[in-house]
């Protein structure tokens, strides 16, 4: 296992569009693919516009039927942060157009396991619905729909999943990834997919006299943008245009205080200013948040800090969520050091003799923390893994899977399951991520299938890491007006990546800061007087501090540290290596 630096190809046809730009930044967005300026202009007026979406129609006749008669609407979500924005939103813009009998149900991951089960439609079937709606799951919901439907209960499903084989049976189902969807985009996370159909529905409303007649004010649904830019950012789906529009329109509404209190709770117990939030709060500080409850305990105290109005219960919710998430972190340390450890005798510099596709598995492992675990193993080795605990009582275990460039892990899983009949139980997910379910007895014949579905799929050479960089930064570069410009062209994301640098630097101090964190002073080696502050999180502390070294090249991001009120440039290190 290797890694290697590569800087992101430009073209001067790309570059040359993208003039009134600084010529750092027209580096940049002609390294992403950008070619021109109307691709940066983030207007919602220019967002794809939903006719292209499958099943949109038939969704607006059951969701306009259950608005004006007064139907029993209950909204099923799923336990990440995704599925809490989903829900959140469905909820509160369906109040606003005028439901009033509409409930939310999120099922517990421990109890229930994920989407509409035929067990969790017995549940909501308790509070009699008329009408079940899915967001972030349901097209994998087979058995679930059609308990719903034989109990007399519609289900809309609104997913951004990839389908299976057999879909379900749903009275309406919108998705853009299942078969014979046209619209454009493929990449909706399951609250923008929501989004969609609740704008539709709204237009739909007020061509029926709706809010007219029960003199509603036609609820505004610029106002829903936080909460879709959280979960778009934290379900990590690539940013490509029509995502980077939702995102950029909700944080403009963060940072201009127009929030909901949930989300400004939460970002002030993490500590940040909501005037100057960016993408990567949403991902590394809000979501994790969101994430924890429903890793460790229950989604629904998520949904209920970005559901309530009040500041005051906002707050106490979040600083639970803060607290779960502590707890949730000691859990995933623990978890990785066991992990780590199962491994230290594996030598990866020997392609042949090591697994390609990792499976890992200890019974008293948590189950909502696996799936962080196998990030972070991912991270460090840079090959798919899987990461298991004990579920249905030790009979089957659960897995969460993470994948690298290269390698789509759903459909990997989908090999393995075709090849090994009976072996997986039920799988699911994305291209870079998946869930499945096997039985404990099976694990080390699922390792072996594993491994040999992902030698089937990659080559040795997709198993050393390729670091992609912006190149190299000119010593007048390391300025604020550059770092700020950066911050503000984004949101930068998954597929559309904050921009990274390269290039030597002089070492002129370093220590071990928070334990585990390496501060450093630096300075580029064509000016040894421009000195930088530095800092790479989460070092190896058995390499780092290195006495020896008087070099070093860096991988590293340009960042804004604030300080008591003053701004500083630094450096975030992605990667180091002593020279």
């Amino acid at each position: 296992m290797s890694k290697t630096i590569k800087r992101r190809a430009v073209s001067d046809h790309a570059q040359a569009h993208l003039s009134h730009l600084p010529p750092v930044l027209q580096r940049v967005f002609a390294g992403r693919g950008v070619s021109d300026g109307t691709q940066l202009d983030y207007q919602l007026a220019n967002m794809v516009k939903p006719a292209d979406l499958k099943g949109l129609p038939a969704a607006l006749d059951l969701l306009a039927a259950a608005v004006t008669q007064q139907q029993r609407i209950l909204i099923v979500g799923d336990f990440d942060a995704d599925g809490a924005t989903s829900s959140a939103l469905a909820v509160s813009a369906l109040q606003a157009m005028g439901a009033v009998q509409v409930d939310y149900l999120v099922p517990n991951r421990f109890d229930y396991g994920y989407g509409l089960t035929p067990e969790i439609v017995d549940v909501a079937a308790e509070s009699s619905p008329d009408v079940i709606v899915t967001v972030d799951n349901g097209i994998s919901s087979v058995d679930g729909v059609a308990r719903a439907n034989s109990l007399g209960i519609k289900v809309v499903v609104t997913d951004h999943h990839l389908p299976g084989q057999v879909l379900p049976q749903a009275a309406a189902m919108v998705n853009p990834n299942q078969p014979g969807c046209e619209f454009p985009t493929k990449n909706l996370a399951g609250v923008g997919v929501i989004f969609y159909v609740l704008a539709a529905l709204r237009s739909r409303l007020r061509s029926q006299g709706w809010f007219a007649e029960q003199g509603l004010p036609e609820p505004n649904m610029g106002e829903y943008l936080d909460l879709v830019a959280l979960g778009t950012v934290a379900d990590l789906v690539p940013l490509d245009a029509n995502n980077r529009t939702l995102v950029y329109q909700g944080l403009n509404r963060i940072r201009a205080g127009r929030a909901r209190p949930g989300i400004l709770a939460l970002l002030e117990t993490a500590g940040r200013n909501p005037s100057r939030v960016s993408a990567s709060d949403m991902g590394f500080i809000v979501g994790p948040r969101l994430n924890a409850a429903g890793r460790l305990d229950d989604m629904s105290i998520g949904i209920r800090c970005l559901l309530t109005d009040s500041i005051v219960e906002a707050r106490e919710a979040a600083q639970a969520l803060n607290d779960l998430n502590q707890d949730r972190r000691a859990i995933e340390v623990g978890m990785q050091r066991e992990a780590l450890a199962d491994l230290a005798d594996v030598d990866f510099s020997s392609p042949e003799d090591t697994p390609w596709g990792l499976s890992l598995y200890k019974p008293q492992w948590h189950q909502g923390v696996v799936g962080i675990v196998a990030s972070r193993i991912k991270e460090r080795f840079h090959r798919p893994v899987i990461a298991f605990a004990d579920a249905e009582g030790g009979e089957q275990i659960k897995g969460s899977a993470r994948s690298i460039a290269g390698l789509h892990i759903r459909d990997t899983l989908d090999a393995v399951a075709s090849q090994n009949p009976g072996l997986i139980i039920k799988f699911g997910g994305h291209a870079m991520a998946a869930g499945l379910s096997i039985r404990s007895a099976d694990f080390d014949r699922f390792s072996q299938a594993f491994d040999q579905a992902v030698r089937n799929k990659l080559t040795q050479d997709e198993l050393n890491e390729v670091i992609y960089s912006d190149g190299e930064l000119a010593t007048g570069d390391f300025n604020l007006p550059l770092a700020e410009a950066i911050r503000a062209a984004g949101p930068w994301g998954q597929a559309f990546p904050e921009p990274v640098f390269d290039g030597e630097f002089i070492l002129v101090s370093q220590r071990i800061v928070g334990g585990r964190h390496l501060k450093m002073v630096v300075a580029p080696v064509t000016d040894s007087q421009c000195t930088l502050d530095a800092i790479a999180f989460s070092v190896d502390v058995e390499q780092w501090p290195n006495s020896e070294a008087q070099r070093v090249h860096l991988v590293y991001q340009l960042d804004v540290n604030e300080y008591r009120g003053q701004q500083s440039v630094q450096l975030i290190v992605r990667h180091l290596w002593p020279l």
